[in-house]
């Protein structure tokens, strides 16, 4: 699990902690910290750039290095700081690579910088440089080290170092941010303000929400985390990683059955959105629910058991249902209200938001994507986009219901709880057309097979984005969800 803290929760704990050790320690811990990961940056390239890098591991080897070899020695280090303790941090960071045989540079990008971090820097070997020759020195650098701005920090950059954060994009040249890239907002509303754009983002203390939640996380790059002993208090914000899936997935025994194993129903589809059903059952029967009984329209259910001859058409007992998916213009508006009257756990979607009674309770999930949530709420979607969690919070409050919201990051807030939890995080490829209907099955089985709203949420939409990252690429909704074994084969070997 992977906590996320507020920017006043983060800046209270360092004040707190300067008060007992003083500033300078942490500092010092910081910036030790900060050096070590540059150093295992330089030392290797990750995999992310290997990808992101249309180079041979040989040549990107090189890049890094300066060298063709593994090490710091010789590597061209250009520390980019401004005034704040971020500049000091990248400072004695350049301190500690120098002494390391690295050949560190620094513009000042400000007319004031931290003094004693600039007498470190320059006492180990480091090279002033002015605007011009910065500009000038970057294609030459192995690494940029942004420690120009931080939390306390407006989004945005001046004209001239955003040009330089351009430059860096344009000449293909790693930037490791200093605990957040320099422009971008720590926390929502999340801003197109120029920023630097992090391959690694080292942060200390704890996470900030930018490096949880898009589209904020994708500039981060990869995060790395510096303990400093803080006291934050409770996080706002929890991620789901790989461990955390695992522990929570119900696998069967040599005891179970069918029934043992959860019966779910769906009510999905329509004759104008047949789709919806079938990606449903695909998403109940790639889950591994017991069985799936298909509940909808009677003139859907053969497109269903042309694909899924395993699921039952008809009513009987079950252990969860799930309603809304395609349903379009559905005549009866009774049929949630019923369904949370008799107390099944229930997955609510799509179609079926609008039909939802006053309150639900605590047994019922509900999974809108931002535009049904803002209808949902009464309020424009840019509301909810631009905070998202304060809207997943807001439609727990107004429903009752545990609540997944659908998106680029994948938001889970329920009652009783201020803490939003999120899925792990996928590849882009999975946002298209079904992927949310094949999630309301899988949260559906998940639900049957005996996990809360809560968890079934999650499960749900961190295997979609486990089985996404296990096989990426254009993979139809439907293929992904067959291909949830591989994930769940995945899971076996934590």
């Amino acid at each position: 699990m992977r906590y996320g803290y507020t920017v006043a929760q983060i800046r209270d704990a360092e004040a707190r902690a300067m008060a007992v050790v003083g500033p300078d320690a942490l500092m010092q811990r910081a910036a030790a910290g900060l050096a070590s990961a540059i150093l295992r940056r330089l030392g290797r390239p990750s995999t992310a750039e290997r990808l992101r890098s249309g180079q041979t591991l040989q040549r990107r080897v090189e890049r890094l290095t300066g060298t063709g070899a593994f090490g710091a020695y010789g590597a061209r280090v250009l520390l980019v700081v401004g005034s704040g303790n971020n500049g000091g941090d990248a400072l004695f960071a350049g301190a500690i690579l120098a002494r390391r045989g690295a050949r560190v540079s620094a513009w000042r990008t400000a007319t004031t910088v931290h003094e004693a971090g600039w007498r470190a820097f320059l006492a180990a070997g480091g090279r002033d440089l002015d605007a011009a020759d910065a500009l000038a020195a970057l294609p030459r650098q192995h690494a940029v080290v942004d420690g120009v701005a931080g939390i306390g920090s407006r989004p945005g950059l001046t004209p001239e170092v955003a040009a330089f954060a351009s430059a860096c994009r344009e000449h293909g040249v790693p930037v490791v941010a200093v605990d957040l890239p320099s422009g971008l907002a720590p926390e929502p509303p999340f801003t197109d303000d120029p920023h630097f754009i992090a391959a690694l983002t080292v942060t200390f203390g704890g996470h900030k929400p930018c490096q949880l939640m898009e589209p904020a996380r994708s500039d981060c790059g990869e995060v790395e985390l510096v303990e400093l002993g803080l006291d934050l208090g409770e996080p706002v914000l929890a991620q789901w990683e790989v461990p955390d899936l695992a522990a929570a997935w119900p696998v069967p025994d040599a005891r179970s059955d069918k029934y043992s194993r959860g019966v779910v129903g769906l009510d999905t589809g329509s004759v104008d959105y047949p789709g919806a059903a079938v990606l449903s059952a695909a998403g109940a029967v790639g889950a591994g629910a017991g069985m799936v009984r298909y509940l909808g329209a009677p003139q859907v259910a053969g497109r269903i058991l042309d694909r899924f001859p395993n699921v039952i058409a008809g009513q009987g007992r079950v252990q969860a249902l799930v309603l809304g998916s395609g349903w379009g213009d559905r005549k009866d508006r009774g049929v949630v209200g019923r369904a949370v009257d008799a107390g099944v756990p229930l997955v609510v979607d799509a179609d079926g938001l609008r039909h939802l009674p006053a309150q639900g309770h605590r047994g019922v999930l509900l999974t809108p994507h931002a535009g049904e949530l803002a209808r949902l709420l009464d309020v424009p979607r840019s509301e909810v986009e631009a905070d998202p969690l304060a809207a997943v919070r807001a439609a727990v409050d107004a429903t009752g219901c545990t609540v997944l919201l659908k998106g680029a990051t994948q938001y889970v807030a329920t009652p009783g709880e201020s803490l939003v939890r999120l899925a792990m995080q996928g590849p882009g490829w999975t946002a298209q057309a079904g992927s949310g209907d094949v999630l309301a099955g899988a949260c559906g089985a998940l639900l049957a097979a005996g996990l809360g709203p809560l968890e079934a949420a999650l499960a749900a939409a961190s295997i979609q984005a486990l089985t996404a990252e296990l096989l990426p690429g254009p993979l139809p909704p439907q293929d992904a969800a067959a291909e949830f074994r591989r994930a769940i084969r995945e899971l076996a070997q934590n």
